[in-house]
């Protein structure tokens, strides 16, 4: 990958020449969000850029663009398609490069370079899509076989259809919100168990006592599929957009108590926090890697002809205390999937379900093999609250506590041609009593 002639990269910044992360940012001078990409520590704004460059010399045959970037989230843009993604991506590599074939547009154009080329901070970021469904699927292997076999037993800890189909539920999409959004810690029905009691309890209403993180890979679809027509899955890859960092979090008291018969509901669908940056398909590529070996024999619509059909993604946990001491407490891959995101689709679109621009996948828990510091969940990690995960400082957590903030952070490659996500965070704040 060629270097970037705009200033102070970091080698190890997430948004090196070699990702270019595309998001939606509102300015000091423009109020609307719209559109935007991250190099370095700066957001190149793409309306800004579209409004005062020749786009027919840029980005020659796409049209639509300038009305694209306008918009105040990426769903136009990513319906237009992986080809487009692509090329608009590869332009924007030119432009940024020192050997840049437009030096005048922006390089050499000191006026335009204040105008778009802004700091980060100085910008605020907002929800990349419009997010008309989620759907969150349970592909992480060890996850799955750890939490099973903690309430069933290691011979019972998967169901009988977990190797055969992505096991997936439809979540909601109106409480999903990008980083840095305060995450109130939700009130629901618990039962408070007292092992010594000759009669189980009856349910309470009352805040959380068991807030969980889930550590999950976000897939943004690009275009659809037509109501009654699945999507095969070697298809599939022209579906996706991008990916985000996705932390699903959890109020297990909340879910023990009301997931039979149907699944969760209230325990899980007062927040999910996504990072802001949509990191293209294609800037993922190089990063392919095999995923966990499903020696089940599978139905037809789920075999696919790549071996390597997930992506090898270094994934980390912090926690950070009211008192701001951090500690990590998880390191991982997203390769530790069994179903990549085209068997998702596939399967997603089997009975003829039809998705659209802007639908969010969520992988489900991503654990390792390993130790606790490989699991994605405190639930796991802590045994259900039956270990402490010791953290910096002298302290200890089971479960969150109200102003812990959680980071989630992912990269690919080396120093200098990171492909990141950027930070994934969310903090704790004390719930709102009924």
């Amino acid at each position: 990958m060629a270097s970037s002639w705009v200033p102070d990269i970091d080698p190890a910044s997430d948004f090196s020449l070699a990702n270019l992360p595309f998001g939606i940012i509102s300015t000091p001078a423009d109020a609307a969000p719209h559109a935007a990409v991250a190099i370095g520590p700066w957001a190149l704004d793409l309306k800004v850029l579209a409004a005062n460059a020749d786009l027919s010399q840029l980005f020659p045959g796409i049209d639509g663009l300038f009305e694209a970037f306008s918009q105040p989230t990426l769903n136009t843009f990513a319906s237009m398609g992986r080809a487009v993604h692509r090329q608009v991506r590869t332009a924007l590599q030119d432009l940024l490069s020192e050997s840049t074939t437009h030096p005048a547009t922006l390089r050499d154009n000191a006026a335009l370079r204040a105008q778009a080329l802004l700091p980060q901070p100085a910008v605020k970021m907002h929800l990349p899509m419009s997010i008309g469904d989620y759907t969150d699927f349970y592909a992480g292997y060890h996850h799955a076989h750890a939490v099973g076999a903690m309430f069933r037993g290691p011979d019972h800890a998967l169901q009988p259809n977990y190797l055969h189909l992505p096991v997936g539920y439809h979540g909601r999409a109106s409480s999903i919100v990008v980083s840095d959004t305060p995450i109130r810690r939700p009130v629901g029905q618990i039962l408070l168990e007292d092992p010594k009691a000759a009669e189980p309890k009856k349910p309470v209403t009352a805040p959380s006592r068991k807030l969980d993180i889930e550590l999950e890979l976000g897939c943004f679809i690009a275009r659809g599929n037509e109501m009654g027509r699945g999507v095969a899955v070697d298809e599939a890859e022209e579906c996706i957009f991008g990916y985000v960092l996705l932390n699903d979090w959890s109020a297990r008291d909340v879910q023990t108590w009301e997931y039979v018969p149907l699944g969760p509901f209230n325990g899980k669908n007062f927040a999910s926090t996504i990072s802001p940056w949509v990191v293209l398909a294609d800037a993922l590529e190089p990063f392919r890697a095999t995923g966990i070996e499903n020696k089940t024999e599978l139905q037809g619509y789920l075999r696919e002809e790549k071996e390597e059909s997930v992506f090898d993604v270094r994934l980390e946990v912090d926690l950070t205390t009211a008192e701001g001491d951090t500690t990590t407490i998880c390191r991982t891959s997203s390769k530790h999937l069994i179903w990549s995101f085209p068997q998702m689709i596939a399967h997603h679109t089997l009975g003829g379900c039809p998705m659209r621009a802007g639908d969010l996948l969520g992988s489900g828990t991503i654990s390792g093999p390993g130790g606790v510091d490989e699991r994605g969940s405190l639930l796991e990690m802590t045994e259900n609250g039956k270990k402490e995960v010791l953290l910096a400082g002298m302290d200890a957590r089971t479960f969150l506590k109200d102003g812990d903030t959680i980071t989630l952070r992912g990269f690919c490659g080396e120093e200098g041609a990171r492909v990141g996500f950027g930070a994934c965070r969310g903090r704790i704040y004390s719930a709102v009593q009924r």
